[in-house]
């Protein structure tokens, strides 16, 4: 291979990258239908025939865009991991976060066609990984409400942007949903009398050490 096509070569990966970075982040910000190829072209600084000869549509860049962030992480973190992950990955500042799959769903609510198929593939395999941290029969309804929960962190935190949720830290975001998110996708066995079996990382704050099972507390209260 020749210098010139080795250039080449770098500079269409670099223009891919640059066109994947900016219809992330647009998507993010404005959802599926309201983002255009022009807007998405115009931010990453190339042509918008580039766009359609690297990725062919704008479905098929959505779907770049989802498989590189979403379907990544999901595929990259153990279900009891998962829900600290996705809403560390809500709470933090734009510049710091390493996906915003979740912020594209809930700004592409009502999309048709590829871009609805995708957002809802999404959220079902959220859904199922999060309803195989517990073995109660209603696993399928508690994994939907762990979901609508954070869905419902990022409407108000990034969407309305309502204080103080909006403002508040996410250690404290975090710290004052571990608890619920905990008994809601624990497991009903008991490792031993007396022992909570719950799911302890579920919802751990940033940087925290997950949790270990919770003794019983014994008759005196010590």
């Amino acid at each position: 291979m020749t210098a010139e096509s080795h250039a080449r070569k770098r500079d269409a990966a670099a223009t891919k990258a640059a066109l994947l970075d900016a219809a992330e982040q647009l998507f993010a910000e404005r959802g599926f239908d309201r983002t255009t190829v022009r807007d998405i072209a115009s931010r990453a600084g190339a042509n918008q025939a580039l766009l359609f000869r690297y990725f062919g549509s704008k479905e098929a860049l959505f779907e770049a865009v989802m498989t590189r962030g979403g379907f990544a992480q999901l595929e990259a973190t153990p279900p009891e991991h998962l829900f600290a992950e996705a809403l560390r990955s809500l709470l933090l500042d734009d510049s710091e976060r390493r996906d915003r799959s979740l912020e594209t769903y809930l700004r592409s609510t009502g999309t048709d066609g590829a871009g609805a198929a995708l957002r809802d593939q999404l959220g079902e395999e959220y859904a199922r990984a999060l309803a195989s941290l517990t073995d109660e029969p209603d696993a399928a309804l508690r994994a939907d409400l762990a979901l609508a929960w954070l869905l419902g962190i990022g409407l108000v935190r990034a969407v309305t942007r309502k204080d103080p949720l909006a403002s508040a830290s996410p250690e404290d975001v975090a710290r004052l949903t571990g608890p619920a998110v905990r008994t809601l996708l624990e497991r009903s066995e008991q490792a031993e009398p007396g022992v909570r079996n719950a799911t302890p990382a579920a919802a751990a704050p940033p940087g925290a050490p997950p949790a270990g099972p919770t003794p019983a507390r014994s008759a005196s209260g010590s």
